[in-house]
Parts: structure tokens; C-alpha cells; sequence
């Protein structure tokens, strides 16, 4: 992205605010015994490991989160920040992991299912100083959406209906 079109966004946004505004809806559904997602036009498929259930074909969902973490941290920077910063950016990558048990999934007694240990690695090759990308990074760590909602959990209201 570049500056122009950042600031053109940033005008639109100041002068028509609901045109920032969005509610962004995934969809899953079972196919061929794995979860089918779509968001829009894009569609992918998640799975669970075979020794829980599932066939294994496919990554599961906590694969799918930790991607949203790490591809934030490339997007998200690559994209918006670096421009908004004045960082040069030469390449960025990414790593998210977590520890899991899978006992927990299952419901064996003492094993939790929730993630645990998350973290995320960024580098950036950029020839600029750390006083230019410092800022760039400390906007990462208060605007990432994906970040800041693991950080800071939401209720999810939770709706089941059989059909």
C-alpha cells in the first residue's frame, strides 16, 4: 500500500466514518468430514489431528489462529504501518506457536484445552534504524485487531440451535 492511499482511506474515514466500519462474517460448514470455511470469495478447510477424530487433512484450527497472529504481523506491517512509518521494508516473516494439549479436547481429567505459552516472532529486514521502526512497532502492538484480541478477550456470545 502506499502513503497516498493511506492518507486518500484516512480522508474518506474523517469525512464518512461509517465507511471504516465493518462486520466481517466467516462461515463453516461439515464437508467431506472436515470443516469447509468460507469468508466472501475465498474459501479454505480446516481439520483436527486423526488421534482427536479427525482426518488430518487439512490445518486445524488453532494452526488457523496462530496464521492470523503471524499474518498480521506481516500484513498488517508490510501493508499500512511501514508506509505510514517511512520504514523500508526489504522482507518480513513471521512465526506463531503456542503449547496445546490434546488430552484437554478430548476431556480427560487435569488437561486443559486451552492454548497456552503463545508468542510471536517478527523480523524485519529493513535498512532503517531502530528509532524510525520502534514507533512503526509500538503502533503494530496497539492497532493489530488479531493481536489485541488475544491480548484482551471479548465475550463471544455463543447461539446454538438444532436444526
Amino acid at each position: 500500500m502506499t502513503t497516498a492511499t493511506i492518507s486518500d482511506a484516512e480522508s474518506k474515514f474523517h469525512s464518512d466514518p461509517a465507511s471504516a466500519r465493518g462486520n466481517p462474517t466467516v462461515t463453516a460448514t461439515l464437508s467431506d468430514g472436515r470443516a469447509h470455511i468460507t469468508a466472501g470469495s475465498f474459501s479454505w478447510e480446516a481439520d483436527l489431528p486423526g488421534v482427536i477424530g479427525g482426518t488430518n487433512a487439512a490445518p486445524s484450527p488453532t494452526a488457523y489462529l496462530l496464521g492470523a497472529l503471524a499474518g498480521c504481523g506481516v500484513a498488517f506491517l508490510a501493508d499500512t504501518l511501514a508506509p505510514q512509518f517511512d520504514v523500508r521494508i526489504d522482507g518480513i516473516s513471521a512465526t506463531a506457536r503456542c503449547s496445546t494439549d490434546l488430552r484437554g479436547l478430548i476431556g480427560m481429567d487435569g488437561a486443559s484445552p486451552e492454548l497456552g505459552d503463545v508468542e510471536l516472532t517478527i523480523e524485519v529486514k529493513t535498512p532503517d534504524p531502530d528509532w524510525k521502526t520502534a514507533p512503526m512497532f509500538d503502533a503494530w502492538r496497539q492497532r493489530c485487531p488479531i493481536y489485541l484480541a488475544l491480548l484482551k478477550p471479548r465475550s463471544v456470545e455463543l447461539v446454538t440451535r438444532l436444526a
